[in-house]
This record gives C-alpha cells, structure tokens and sequence, in this order.
C-alpha cells in the first residue's frame, strides 16, 4: 500500500453494493494541503460507488472540496470550491519487462494499479483533487497587480497582438 495522505484501502474480495463515504479528517486535510502546496484543505469528501469488472474494480462517484490556494499572481488567498465527477478504473498490477515500452488507450488512462487484493480509493481520490486544482488561479485582485507591476495579460502578449497594433497604424 501506499503512504497516502488520506488511505481508505479496500479489499476487493469485500466489495458490496453499498456506496462508500469518504471524509477526510482535519491531519488529513492539512496533510494534503502540504502535498499540493495549498494553503488549505477545508473540506474533502467523496462518495463512490464500486463495481467488480473482470478481475478489474470499477469506481465511480462525486468529490466535493472547499480549499484554499494562492492566486498566482497577488499571493492573496483565494478560496475555491471543487465539485468533480470521479471515474476510475483499478487494475491488478502488470508484468512489464524493464524496456517494454507501454501505449494506453484512452479509456485505460484513469487507470489505478494496485498489487495483492487491496487498493487504495483514497488515495485516488487524493490524485483527482490534485488534477482538479488550477495551478494558474487567479483573485480579484490580480488585474490591479499586473497594472502595477506592468504585467501584461496573454492577449496583450500573445501572437495576434502585434497584428492587432499593425492594424492600428
């Protein structure tokens, strides 16, 4: 098993229909919060639902998060709320030979491997929060910073610009 933040191993000889309800606790939550360089982790629950699929478990669900990240450009702190569908895939663990070169299809891409009969939905969850986070957010008050700073923004700065100054004159 892993050494997640927030572990919620499973047994997959022990899966039954009912749905799971997972909640990080506050260790929990800071914890990530440090993982993926947040300022907070509010809150963190995800409600999932798994299926066995030919040696294969399915897990499908909601994840809901209330965090708090820096504005990329101010620093401020900008309060987010994440509400992701989750749609994963655990796979048993495949033999690979060291320089066999391995192509995924595209629905095998949210695919978790995992040894033995345990996996961990928990920390699947913990990698869907991390890939729904904007690296690039920003607050209200990141056009005052630019403008003081002379920070233009991407169309100011992008391709068509020049064109558009060219027009101009």
């Amino acid at each position: 098993m892993s050494d997640s933040e927030f572990p919620r191993p499973i047994d997959r000889r022990r899966i039954d229909a009912k749905p799971l309800h997972l909640e990080a606790n506050e260790g929990e939550r800071a914890a990530l919060a440090a993982r993926f360089g947040l300022v907070a982790v509010n809150s963190l629950v995800a409600d999932v639902a798994l299926e066995p699929d030919e040696g294969a478990i399915l897990a499908s669900g909601r994840m809901q998060a209330d965090i708090v990240q820096s504005c990329a450009i101010s620093g401020e702190d900008l309060p987010v709320s994440i509400d992701e569908p989750l749609a994963l895939r655990f796979v048993p663990a495949r033999q690979v030979e060291e320089e066999e070169e391995i192509e995924l299809e595209e629905g095998e891409l949210d695919e978790m491997e995992f040894t033995g009969d345990r996996f961990d939905v928990g920390e699947a969850v913990a990698q869907s929060l991390a890939l729904a986070i904007d690296p690039y957010a920003t607050g209200p008050q990141a056009e005052d910073i630019r403008k003081q700073g002379h920070v233009i923004d991407e169309a100011a700065a992008g391709p068509f610009a020049a064109l558009a100054a060219l027009k101009k004159d």
